[in-house]
């Protein structure tokens, strides 16, 4: 046996000798940068997670405008209803509010901007408030009347202030829609406490555009009319049936008065009564937890077509409002018109009809 032989055990590796000590420590060091990557990886795609949920949370935060009516108006105003304390609850959880509310709902026919010079055409100065509704939520907040006020109601419009300071004259006779046109909402809200004599807990003015980006993001909506439509200004043509519309059809809709019925506002109203059904119909059918994707589309929409009072101009503020409402079903939504007939001075301008119209904002301040 030669001395190479000899001594080539000296050369074998066995279990436990250095080299073997040496590629343990290199897997143990591969299995250890392995799992710090791994780690870093998940560390960066949560932090990654928390800036991108806290930059949603930002953009539809700041989407939402805010005037300050209460300050505004003060004190001469309608009494708040008369609340009731909810129930505790749990210790650590905060009760959402379940008192009755008010709020008035209004639809702008703004062309401020491109997207809603695209969708309503006409003049860009200015804007009017072509839909009014006031949202009475019940106490318990299961149930909820919607009134329309038609926009060519004959009002006597209330000395409004003014945002560039002073105030505007007492006028008899004054189109409704008129005071949000001369002083904002701020001027809106006074005249419909002051036709009404119900206090509105919040006001919500929703926009042509981003009307129709919420339908959209719902996936459309779903109505029924029971004669055939046609109105050149709104450029909507619909056969009497069901039909399912996207945000622009469902917006010409609610923009349609010449095209139904006598061509009168009532008409539009009509419509308009029929689409909130629709809408409320189709967020309870769709599940927006389970696609985040549409959530946000849904929340964006909703948002970034908001002006609010200061009481509902944060995201926080408008989802405890929202969570309130759970309980809430269409079915449980009664929709009217206020009473009116027409105006002695003007058959193409309504009044109030009296005592019918009293009796239906009496109805709301019992709660």
């Amino acid at each position: 046996m030669t001395g190479h032989e000899a001594g080539g055990h000296g050369h074998g590796h066995e279990p436990g000798d250095g080299y073997a000590d040496a590629h343990g420590g290199r897997q143990r060091s591969r299995r250890s940068s392995t799992l710090k990557a791994v780690g870093l990886t998940l560390a960066g795609t949560l932090v990654l997670g928390v800036a991108a949920a806290g930059w949603v949370y930002w953009q539809l935060n700041d989407n939402i405008r805010g005037v300050d009516v209460d300050s505004a108006l003060g004190d001469d105003r309608p009494a708040r209803a008369v609340t009731t304390p909810s129930p505790s609850g749990t210790a650590s959880a905060v009760p959402l509010p379940t008192e009755a509310v008010n709020i008035l709902v209004l639809g702008s026919d703004s062309r401020s901007g491109a997207e809603n010079r695209q969708l309503g055409g006409g003049d860009s100065s200015g804007a009017r408030s072509d839909t009014a509704m006031v949202v009475h939520i019940d106490a318990g907040r299961t149930s909820a009347t919607v009134v329309s006020i038609p926009r060519d109601t004959l009002v006597t419009r209330p000395s409004c202030p003014l945002p560039t300071g002073g105030s505007t004259e007492v006028t008899d006779g004054a189109m409704f829609n008129s005071a949000y046109a001369l002083g904002g909402p701020v001027c809106a809200v006074k005249t419909v406490e002051s036709l009404t004599d119900v206090r509105m807990d919040h006001f919500v003015e929703v926009d042509f555009a981003g009307f129709a980006k919420l339908v959209d993001a719902l996936g459309g909506v779903t109505v029924t009319t029971t004669e055939d439509i046609e109105d050149e200004d709104s450029h909507l043509s619909l056969a009497a049936g069901t039909h399912h519309l996207d945000g622009t059809r469902a917006l010409a809709l609610a923009r349609t008065r010449h095209g139904i019925g006598d061509g009168s506002d009532l008409g539009r109203i009509g419509l308009q009564q029929i689409l909130v059904k629709a809408l409320l119909e189709q967020i309870s059918a769709t599940d927006l937890l389970t696609s985040p994707t549409r959530l946000y589309r849904v929340a964006d929409a909703v948002t970034g077509s908001l002006t609010t009072d200061t009481g509902l101009d944060s995201l926080a503020q408008l989802m405890e409002l929202g969570q309130s409402l759970k309980g809430l079903s269409a079915a449980n939504v009664t929709t009217v018109t206020m009473p009116v007939l027409p105006a002695p001075s003007d058959p193409n301008r309504v009044v109030p009809d009296e005592p019918e119209a009293s009796d239906l904002w009496e109805s709301l301040r019992q709660g």
